[in-house]
């Protein structure tokens, strides 16, 4: 194993109706006053909201709600949540709901604390962050990891910017996880939060730095993991193994066990988001349309790598098949993406981007690659350190 630094503080409160236990653990935490966040629906439809807020009432504790989180949270609306909580006494702040809910309530806290400082200061690092309010979150959706990690993503809409912020201030104090409550989520969002959770891995098994054993063989169980039970819950959505094993592998893939030792590359979630700045698109098809055209890109980098993700994920070649035995590494490689890029489409998700917003997308290649190179200031990735023209014939391939 590398060296390596592992904090993963956030308690876990996992199972049938932990719901109701969210009253109990804001107070642990020393929660007297919360505002919560919540979607623009499921948290009400499931009925969710309603058993948070009774436990709430429960312990005594004093509440405000904010509903209407989309799906690309907005660094606006948590800006305008500030400036109307920040004399209301506000020492909590509780997510129900998926990534986007839970990254605006890091975002409020954030803001909260800092009222005098635009959040939008904090993504972009203009200034440091140097204190929060504690965060709970009620997850109900397995996708993007946020309830146990320490990344937060919002987007500037007058920008057309998408930026992340990783600090440990972004750690949630609790995640309390029923996977009853990812039911009722319609097919679309499940497909794009099993995506989002087998990227979360992927995009720290593609390192520059690997030989870490244990780290290598975590990661290759949990996608086949993923990617067993990704299958079943599009077929079954009320599948509580499918869904539980799901809800508990988008914590394990984000929380930073899945990449320890090694160097995250992440440059399939820059170059999402740079998708979703300029089209609004689901950070999940954004993530299913980018990773295949740059593995196809950067493979040849470390073909071995690629050779056994095929391998070990995938079981490329068959080993009881001889033909199949005798495929070269190159070939095998070729064989996982082109295998990944199938599994992309059996649950529906797309893997072009002119499947996902249309053919306007080929317009737009230059701007795609201004917007994800921060107008030409940064490169991105560490498999392969990719600059602007690397980007542009990655967004080229993806049309």
């Amino acid at each position: 194993m590398n060296s390596f630094m592992f904090f993963s503080p956030t308690k876990v409160v996992f199972g049938t109706d932990t719901a109701k236990q969210t009253g109990a653990e804001v107070k642990a935490f020393g929660g007297t006053n919360v505002l919560i966040f919540y979607g623009t629906g499921n948290a009400i439809k499931s009925g969710v909201l309603d058993i948070v807020t009774k436990s709430l009432e429960a312990e005594g504790i004093k509440y405000s709600c904010v509903g209407g989180v989309q799906i690309n949270p907005l660094v606006e609306f948590a800006q305008k949540s500030v400036d109307d909580f920040k004399d209301k006494g506000i020492n909590f702040v509780l997510g129900v709901g998926g990534g986007s809910v839970i990254d605006t309530a890091k975002a409020v806290a954030h803001g909260l604390a800092n009222p005098n400082v635009p959040i939008w200061d904090f993504f972009t690092l203009k200034t440091e962050l140097k204190a929060s309010l504690p965060v709970g979150t009620v997850l109900t959706i397995a996708a993007a990891g946020s309830e146990t990690s320490m990344s937060a993503v919002l987007t500037n809409k007058e920008l057309g910017i998408k930026r992340g912020l990783g600090t440990q201030f972004n750690r949630p104090k609790f995640a309390i996880m029923d996977p009853v409550l990812t039911y009722t989520l319609p097919p679309r969002h499940t497909a794009c939060g099993v995506t989002d959770i087998l990227m979360h891995t992927l995009d720290r098994y593609f390192a520059p730095d690997t030989g870490n054993a244990v780290t290598d063989e975590l990661a290759e169980a949990l996608m086949r993991t993923i990617i067993k039970y990704g299958a079943v819950v599009m077929k079954k959505p009320d599948d509580y193994k499918a869904r539980s094993e799901l809800m508990w592998a988008g914590s394990l893939s984000h929380n930073g066990l899945m990449g320890l030792g090694q160097t995250m590359d992440f440059a399939v979630h820059q170059l999402g988001h740079a998708l979703s700045g300029l089209y609004d698109m689901p950070h999940g098809e954004s993530l299913s349309v980018a990773w295949a055209a740059w593995a196809r890109y950067v493979y040849r980098d470390d073909i071995a790598r690629f050779a056994r993700y095929a391998r070990c994920v995938w079981s490329i070649p068959n080993t009881n098949d001889e033909e199949a035995a005798l495929l070269s590494a190159a070939d095998a490689a070729l064989a996982g993406i082109a295998a990944t890029e199938d599994f992309f489409r059996q649950i529906n998700m797309p893997v072009k981007l002119t499947e996902a917003i249309g053919e306007k997308c080929k317009d737009d290649i230059d701007a795609l690659a201004d917007f994800c190179t921060y107008h030409k200031t940064r490169t991105i990735g560490a498999f392969r350190v990719l600059d602007f023209e690397d980007i542009k014939e990655i967004f080229e391939a993806m049309v």
